[in-house]
């Protein structure tokens, strides 16, 4: 079989299986002595084995090159002495087509021969900057598996194709995968479950072992360099190409989430990323896990214009006293959805935080705020449920985090009480609020936009299921939130002053006569900030924009009583409208809007936000040129000099 085959060696530079004119070049490490090589695997169950040789020996890397007539194999793997292992370098991995394709034992796999040639037509990085980005968060299978969503090639690559009208509509500027290459979904019982991003969530996974469970979310070590072959419908490296590529033409980037367990290499872990980088064009990376070369990484030349997200930086160890010209780094704002949540319910002692992340926005690293995420609840769920609900996981409700600060609103689970569905509904627009009216990246988890609920479940990591899945709703409940979210995405994208590339100082820099942010309470200027504040407003001067743009108040009352908030005086011809309340749905307000605001005081609804912007009064020119015209009248007939 392999007469047709001519077979050298080369001492390599890098680990992989690459092509070359008329067959490959595969090297990988090899720690021992002794009898190692290539695995060819053939049609039928036929094999090919070729030792390595000290002649292609560069340090304890080991190269061959094969070329001729290789149509006949299908696969590859690596053997040292007794031990047989798939190249961790490979491009693409058989033997997990089918997803949660359980069997009596752990499925086999194997590199495969990549060749795919593939065309992108002049695709180039969006370069979006961080303060205009809107990150989309979802997990490929579980974003449109299930039957409402109306695709035809649910759960997969192309299904995300298949939803770009609606994330381009929803306003999104950027999507966020969860591990979409290649790892083995099917946990066995020898197997220790997933293994959980950070010691924040590590409750999320108990000890208990369970027979035939499902990894859903994919954080354990993993085939980093090859796409998902079950969530693909062509060939993975093609699908996944194809779906940058339709992304990137209607305006929105892809990210990468990786995470990586205890044992990774570090000088493997940039090696990979910047491969990604260049082999498939994604846009940005969200690192999680261990020993993450957080720094080499924000120093890699080739990764300086790709968006990294981590849980921290050092920046100065990274920049020292030089920030970047072009801002790609950003940091989780992990307690802004703790703290955000604790706000809503109306907890004490939160103002100082509240404010200080609706400001925050460093210049050498952006912030991702979230107020839900794949883990814990979901932001329906947040409103529904207090205690969690993860029984179906089959370890007797141990795993997942018992702390959520979360408020179901008086019932636990969902209820068709007219007040108790109202009160709901206003508390995600709150979260929304917060999430969309402060100045860091907002990150919006899929399906968080309609309302989609978990049941209570807040680890549904092996729930491949209706409650692991979106549920494409199409009730009056979600298509208010939904709505409610696409106006927050475009109110924000509009307007420079919501979404600033420095932070705001709270000082008049420009001498205008406000400062760029300021804050008010029951008396303009004088904002209660102590223990037992719930209430607050934020005056946003549009001055300070890039572009000219109009000012802004935010309005927030997160107690259970109403209570009046002061308006900060304007020039005249220049008075407030309301643009938006949580109070309300944006229907009913429209009548609403066109009246300007008479007063400098406004009454606030218990538990609600609203959203005022300051505009020329049309009735303040018709008023000067009435009296223009009556001046002009008087005069008629008087002699001037």
């Amino acid at each position: 079989m392999n007469q047709k085959l001519n077979i050298t060696y080369f001492k390599p530079e890098k680990q992989g299986a690459f092509p070359v004119d008329n067959g490959y070049c595969f090297a990988t490490e090899i720690q021992s002595f002794g009898d190692s090589g290539l695995i060819l695997y053939a049609r039928g169950g036929r094999q090919l084995r070729i030792p390595f040789s000290m002649e292609g020996k560069r340090g304890s890397l080991y190269g061959v090159r094969v070329e001729g007539n290789l149509s006949p194999y299908t696969g590859y793997n690596y053997y040292e002495k007794d031990r047989i292992f798939t190249d961790p370098y490979a491009g693409g991995i058989a033997g997990l087509e089918r997803f949660g394709d359980f069997g009596e034992k752990k499925r086999q796999t194997r590199g495969t021969l990549c060749r795919e040639i593939f065309d992108w037509e002049g695709d180039n990085p969006l370069l979006i900057p961080f303060e205009d980005t809107v990150i989309y968060g979802l997990n490929v299978r579980g974003f449109t598996m299930h039957k409402t969503s109306g695709v035809k090639n649910r759960g997969t690559f192309e299904g995300i194709v298949e939803k770009g009208a609606y994330l381009k509509s929803l306003g999104v500027t950027a999507v966020e995968l969860m591990p979409a290459y290649e790892f083995d979904e099917c946990m066995h019982e020898a197997d220790p479950g997933p293994q959980t991003v950070d010691e924040a969530v590590l409750s999320l996974v108990g000890s208990v072992k369970k027979e035939k469970r499902l990894d859903c979310w994919g954080y354990q070590k993993g085939f980093y360099f090859a796409p998902k072959t079950s969530y693909s419908k062509d060939k993975p490296q093609l699908s996944f190409k194809k779906m940058v590529k339709a992304l990137h033409q209607i305006g929105i980037e892809v990210m990468m989430q990786f995470y990586f367990p205890p044992g990774i290499d570090q000088g493997y872990i940039l090696e990979l990323l910047k491969y990604w980088v260049i082999e498939y064009h994604i846009d940005g990376v969200r690192l999680c896990g261990f020993n993450i070369p957080l720094a080499g990484i924000a120093q890699e030349p080739l990764l300086k214009e790709t968006k990294i997200r981590a849980s921290y930086f050092a920046l100065d160890e990274i920049y020292g006293a030089h920030l970047p010209f072009y801002r790609n780094l950003a940091s989780d704002n992990g307690s802004f959805r703790n703290d955000i949540r604790r706000y809503l319910k109306g907890d004490d002692n939160l103002m100082n935080q509240v404010l200080h992340y609706q400001r925050n926005n460093p210049a050498g690293c952006a912030v991702v705020n979230y107020v839900a995420d794949y883990d814990g609840f979901s932001l329906y769920d947040s409103v529904v449920y207090e205690r969690k609900h993860n029984e179906a996981n089959g370890e007797e409700n141990r795993d997942g985090t018992e702390y959520n600060y979360t408020w179901n609103c008086g019932v636990e689970g969902d209820s068709r009480k007219k007040a108790i569905q109202e009160l709901r509904i206003k508390q995600i627009k709150n979260a929304l609020s917060l999430l969309f009216l402060s100045q860091g990246v907002p990150f919006l988890f899929s399906g968080d936009e309609m309302a989609n609920t978990r049941f209570g479940n807040n680890n549904v990591y092996c729930q491949d299921n209706e409650t692991g899945w979106v549920k494409w709703k199409n009730s009056s409940f979600s298509a208010e939130i939904l709505n409610f979210t696409r106006f927050l995405i475009s109110l924000r994208k509009r307007h420079p002053i919501l979404h600033m590339k420095n932070e705001l100082k709270a000082m008049d820099t420009c001498g205008c006569g406000y400062p760029d942010i300021s804050y008010h309470g029951i008396e303009a200027w004088r904002p209660n900030i102590t223990f037992i504040s719930r209430m607050v407003g934020i005056m946003l001067c549009g001055n300070y924009a890039p572009s000219e743009d109009r000012c802004f108040y935010i309005a927030m009352n997160m107690h259970w009583e109403s209570h009046d908030l002061a308006l900060p005086k304007l020039p005249k011809g220049i008075k407030w409208r309301k643009v938006m309340s949580t109070a309300v749905s944006l229907e009913s307000l429209l009548e609403e809007e066109k009246a300007f605001l008479e007063e400098d005081r406004i009454f606030m609804e218990a538990r609600s936000i609203s959203l005022y912007s300051c505009e020329a009064d049309p009735h303040y020119k018709e008023k000067t040129k009435k009296t223009r015209r009556k001046t002009k009248k008087k005069n008629e007939g008087v002699e001037t000099f």
